[in-house]
Formats: C-alpha cells, sequence, structure tokens
C-alpha cells in the first residue's frame, strides 16, 4: 500500500473530565521527526506519543498537538493540616500577646494560608487514559488519510510509467532508420572520393553504429520501469527505493540523448527526463 507523507487529521472527545482535541499532521521528510506539543498537565505523556508514533509511522515530519480542558470537577476530597492548623493558632496567640491585643486569624483566613488545605485531584490516570485512546484514533485516521492520497501518486506514477514505455519504443524502433540513413549519407560523402578502401569504409561504419547504438540503454530503463511498477505494490515503506529508481532512468535517459543523431530519439529522450522528474516530485511524498 502506497503511503503519502502529506496528511492531517484531527479529533475531539468530550467526557465527564473534560474536552479533548488531537491535531496530527505531517509533511515529506527524509526521516521521522516528531514534534509533540502538550498542556502542562498531560506533559508526562509525551514518551507515548512518540512511541506510538514511531509505530504508525516510518518518515515524515510530524507534529502532534493536544488540547484539553478540564471540566471543572471538584476536587475528589480537601485534607486539613491540622499540625499546620494548630501552629497558625498558637502563632496567632503569641502575637497578640506581644501586641496587647485581642484580635486572632479568622477561619477564612486559616483557610487561605498555603498548606492548609490539601485537595486531591481529580484521577491524572484516567485524564491520560482518555487522551492516549483518543490520540490512536487521531493515528488511524492520519494513516488512512496518507494511504487515499498514496493511492493517487501510485496512479499517477502508474500512468507516467505507461508514457515512458512509450518513449522507449519510439527510440527502440527509431534507432535502424537512424543508422541506415546515417549509412546513406556517409556512402553518398564517400562516393564523392575515387581512392577509398571499401574495407576501410564498412569499418569506419561499423564504428558509428556501435557508438549509436542504444540497446544496452533501452533494456535498462525497460527494466527500470518494471522494476518501479513493482515496488508500487509492495506493502512497506518504498519511497527511497522509488528515488534511486528515479536517478537511474535518469542516468539512461540522458545516455540516450547523448548519443541521440536524429530529432525523434533526441525528444523521445527529453519528454524522458520530463516523465522522470515529474515522477520524482511525486515520489518526494512517498513515505
Amino acid at each position: 500500500m502506497i503511503k503519502s507523507m502529506t496528511a492531517f487529521a484531527r479529533e475531539e472527545f468530550r467526557s465527564e473530565i473534560g474536552e479533548f482535541i488531537w491535531e496530527v499532521r505531517s509533511v515529506n521528510h527524509r526521516y521521522l521527526e516528531v514534534f509533540v506539543r502538550l498542556p502542562e498537565e498531560l506533559r508526562a505523556l509525551e514518551p507515548v506519543v512518540r512511541e506510538k508514533v514511531g509505530k504508525a509511522l516510518s518518515r515524515g515530519k510530524v507534529e502532534c498537538g493536544l488540547r484539553y480542558k478540564n471540566a471543572g470537577l471538584a476536587p475528589s476530597s480537601i485534607n486539613v493540616n491540622e499540625a499546620l492548623v494548630s501552629e497558625l493558632v498558637e502563632a496567632s496567640r503569641k502575637v497578640g500577646h506581644l501586641l496587647h491585643s485581642e484580635a486572632r486569624l479568622s477561619i477564612s483566613e486559616v483557610m487561605r494560608w498555603p498548606g492548609v488545605l490539601d485537595a486531591e485531584p481529580v484521577d491524572s490516570g484516567e485524564i491520560q487514559k482518555q487522551a492516549v485512546e483518543l490520540l490512536d484514533k487521531t493515528l488511524s485516521g492520519l494513516v488512512e488519510a496518507r494511504e487515499r492520497e498514496g493511492q493517487q501518486l501510485g496512479k499517477l506514477i502508474e500512468q507516467r510509467i505507461d508514457d515512458m514505455g512509450e518513449q522507449v519504443e519510439v527510440a527502440k524502433q527509431r534507432m535502424p532508420e537512424v543508422v541506415a540513413a546515417l549509412r546513406q549519407r556517409l556512402q553518398a560523402k564517400m562516393a564523392e572520393f575515387d581512392d577509398l578502401d571499401d574495407a576501410r569504409v564498412e569499418q569506419e561504419m561499423v564504428i558509428l553504429a556501435q557508438r549509436l547504438d542504444v540497446d544496452e540503454e533501452m533494456d535498462r530503463l525497460k527494466t527500470h520501469l518494471t522494476e518501479v511498477a513493482r515496488t508500487l505494490t509492495q506493502n512497506k515503506p518504498i519511497g527511497r527505493r522509488l528515488d534511486f529508481l528515479m536517478q537511474e532512468l535518469n542516468r539512461e535517459a540522458n545516455t540516450l540523448g547523448s548519443k541521440s543523431a536524429d530529432t525523434v530519439t533526441t525528444q523521445a529522450s527529453v519528454e524522458m527526463k520530463v516523465l522522470i522528474e515529474q515522477m520524482r516530485e511525486q515520489i518526494q511524498n512517498i513515505e
């Protein structure tokens, strides 16, 4: 299954604990690079997020962001630090004695004193659990989006493979005509001289034909195109292999152009390089 590296997924979930919103986006990148943005109360989840992204994806620059809004639930219980309250009361009594004042700390003042009340927060484990479950759903959506776009990229590449094959046939069928035309022109030129050795002329014709022979290049082009088509059917990351095959195709197309002695084969070489570049642009987004 071909997968693109460019995709976006967003999932929301609301519960009695609060509201969760995950947004995950990815773009093409040579390796897998993950950036994580989490609210402070869920910062401990970052290693889990990175691990899950690493299992779901193999390449791409990936940004994962979570927004969490607390539902405003009351603490599960409130504990009173009785020892601290006793110390505050005693301290207030001593200060009042030194100042010759009967004023004492009020109950509200004691309750506002830092450390007097210790509220147990809502279960953080349940918050993390719901956040991770929603992340799994978001990553699944991202993978599906990458697969859908990958299918479209695969169709574009397959079309260009067919177009490349047509250009290879054009060049292959044209070459005998090119060699024959060169032979005729050379023989006509040589006919102007009376003292030329026929064996020598024939030897030069053979050398020229060998220089113009592109059968090996055509065969390698066909082999590489077959390998590209086969690679597209593999159920694993294929971007790097396809990129390498594009380099090989471009090398053979350049060789064809350098050997060309005919406008038709030259045009075929140019068209091949255009198609290769178009495929290369699409392959840059394939995982």
